[in-house]
């Protein structure tokens, strides 16, 4: 498996539409083979500040598989806007550092 990170600046006013996309875009993105699981969050501290997660089954399924695919096509189309606001997007590796908090 192979984790995605995007990072998006966005501004307060577009927030809600920003979301809203995204609650589309999880349709496609959510039936997609290659997908494991994904999360939007946005930050307490920079409101307009976003992270994306999304894990994949691989760097090729995602690269490969997905951006070749109808489910890429309408999931990109609800995002497309935002693209420019994108600073950052990049895939990791787990490490063996993992653990759960007494919280959990």
């Amino acid at each position: 498996m192979i984790i995605e990170y995007t990072r998006y600046r966005i501004p307060v006013a577009d927030a809600e539409a920003f979301e809203a996309a995204y609650a589309r875009a999880a349709v496609p993105l959510a039936g997609a083979p290659q997908c494991v699981d994904y999360e939007l969050t946005r930050c307490d501290d920079d409101p307009e500040s976003y992270v994306l997660r999304i894990t994949w089954t691989s760097a090729a399924d995602h690269l490969q598989g997905f951006r070749g695919s109808p489910a890429f096509r309408a999931f990109f189309a609800e995002i497309k806007p935002y693209f420019p606001a994108i600073e950052e997007m990049r895939h990791y590796t787990r490490t063996a550092v993992v653990g759960a908090g007494a919280g959990a």
